[in-house]
């Protein structure tokens, strides 16, 4: 069975898919606290979204939070989700 976590996830390569965006898992070596995903789509402006998937109700740890601040004022986009309702918003906003 899937993690509640893992089902979020899932959502969000779906919902992404269906929108004709393109998924990347993130592996990043040396770099703990950062984002699961990268979310582009082909007409968007060259905007890529870092996208860190939490299960619903859960925060970001400390660590994480501390990455994200970083690549936010680098300007890089980081977005948080732990619902199916911030998945599709996230999609509407991005595209």
């Amino acid at each position: 069975m899937t993690t509640p976590e893992g089902r979020v996830e899932a959502y969000l390569i779906a919902r992404v898919r269906e929108s004709g965006g393109y998924v990347r898992k993130l592996k990043w070596i040396s770099r703990n606290g950062a984002p699961d995903r990268m979310v582009w789509w082909r007409h968007s402006g060259g905007a890529v979204y870092f996208v860190e998937v939490k299960r619903r109700g859960e925060k970001p740890t400390p660590q994480q939070h501390e990455e994200h601040v970083k690549m936010k004022d680098s300007g890089l986009n980081v977005v948080v989700v732990d619902t199916n309702e911030k998945i599709d918003i996230f999609i509407a906003n991005a595209r």
